[in-house]
């Protein structure tokens, strides 16, 4: 880490398609990580992204990606090399595994700078689902197809991650996926939450009551994107099938809300302190995405002490792990809804454990990792110079 009392900042320049002005995990990550590096003053930050506006931030273009939800796709791979370039980078962070990570590896090589991969999406995993679950083929060629998509993915994965100087993943279960592809470099850098704004505190009763619910309502909230991945109809089929105490709250944008007579859509909140107002005032938080390769908006849950439940898959699961949450090893409504049942009548056991796992990844201890982590890429980087 520089002396900043005779040394200028190091620049981090942070590119990625995942941008949306409605939200997503990988805005919410950048804008806590340059929130955290100008508060600490030891980097200057700058993001290259599709519609990104605002100091220190640059667009790169791109054209909308049907059904996204607002992401954009870059396709000059050139252009947005150089316009990365262009921003004198110490180092360069892809966020997504797309043109734009290609372009970040063309600059880096052109800056003589390290080039570091945070793999946000398993997109492997993404498009066998994808194509498994539209069963155009019948179920079987559908699956045998799925099949044939993440093998084609992975090879083509781990190609990309070669040409990184550092990969990095948001979880145990993302890591060990990438090093089965041969990723060996792949290191676990978890995500944070700010417990100064996401706590037990943020509760507040009059935000609850101006729900217009009936006081004894049990109240269950997602946040996120509404995309096919994110499993929400199970969700709502479970609240149905638990009665009309039951009700689901969807905080987020996308392009599938969920919809039913017991679902309420609060749309996309983009003050993180009225995020973490609902958080703290419902009854449990779920999630039932199967993809997911971290928890950010689990570790917010927690961080609230609102007891958690979420899919038994990838980073959720270990984001509840050891006590700190429930998880459903199933795709079905009926058990979804046994599960949220079991919830309402254990103890509070596991709000304490999360409480404590969420004040252990506030963002302030996060991101002095992940600086530590930049500052070594660059000193390995100049030792081959």
């Amino acid at each position: 880490m520089p002396n900043h009392a005779t040394e200028t900042p190091l620049h981090l320049v942070d590119t990625t398609m995942f941008w949306s002005p409605r939200g997503g995990g990988v805005r919410r990550y950048l804008l806590a990580k340059r929130a955290q590096l100008a508060h600490d003053g030891h980097w200057r930050h700058t993001l290259v992204a599709p519609g990104a506006q605002g100091d220190g931030m640059v667009d790169c273009g791109g054209v909308p990606l049907p059904f996204s939800g607002g992401y954009r796709l870059p396709l000059r791979r050139a252009a947005a090399a150089r316009l990365i370039a262009a921003q004198r980078p110490d180092v360069i962070e892809a966020g997504d595994p797309y043109r734009l990570a290609w372009a970040a590896i063309d600059a880096a090589r052109w800056c003589g700078v390290p080039a570091v991969l945070f793999c946000h999406s398993d997109i492997s995993t993404l498009a066998g689902h994808t194509i498994a679950r539209g069963r155009l083929l019948g179920a079987q060629r559908s699956q045998a197809w799925a099949r044939r998509a993440e093998a084609r993915v992975d090879r083509y994965l781990s190609r990309l991650c070669d040409r990184f100087d550092l990969v990095l993943a948001p979880s145990r279960a993302m890591q060990q996926r990438l090093q089965a592809l041969g990723v060996l470099h792949a290191q676990v850098q978890p995500l944070g939450v700010d417990t100064r704004v996401f706590h037990p505190a943020a509760r507040d009763e009059r935000w609850r009551a101006s729900l217009g619910l009936p006081a004894d309502a049990r109240l269950l909230l997602y946040a996120g994107r509404f995309a096919p991945e994110k499993n929400l109809q199970q969700l709502v089929e479970a609240v149905q099938r638990l009665g009309p105490r039951y009700h689901l709250l969807a905080l987020g944008a996308g392009p599938r809300p969920p919809a039913g007579k017991q679902v309420h859509v609060l749309g996309f909140q983009p003050q993180a302190a009225q995020v973490a107002r609902a958080m703290a005032s419902v009854d449990a938080f779920v999630h039932a995405g199967d993809q997911e390769t971290g928890g950010l908006a689990v570790l917010e849950a927690m961080a609230c002490g609102t007891p958690v439940l979420v899919r038994d898959a990838g980073g959720l699961s270990e984001a509840v792990a050891g006590g700190c949450g429930f998880a459903v090893d199933s795709d079905r409504p009926h058990d979804w809804a046994e599960a949220i049942a079991e919830l309402f009548m254990s103890n509070r056991a596991s709000v304490r454990a999360a409480l404590a796992r969420a004040r252990g990844h506030d963002w302030s201890l996060v991101m002095a990792a992940l600086q530590r982590r930049y500052a070594h890429a660059i000193e390995r980087r100049g030792q081959f110079r």
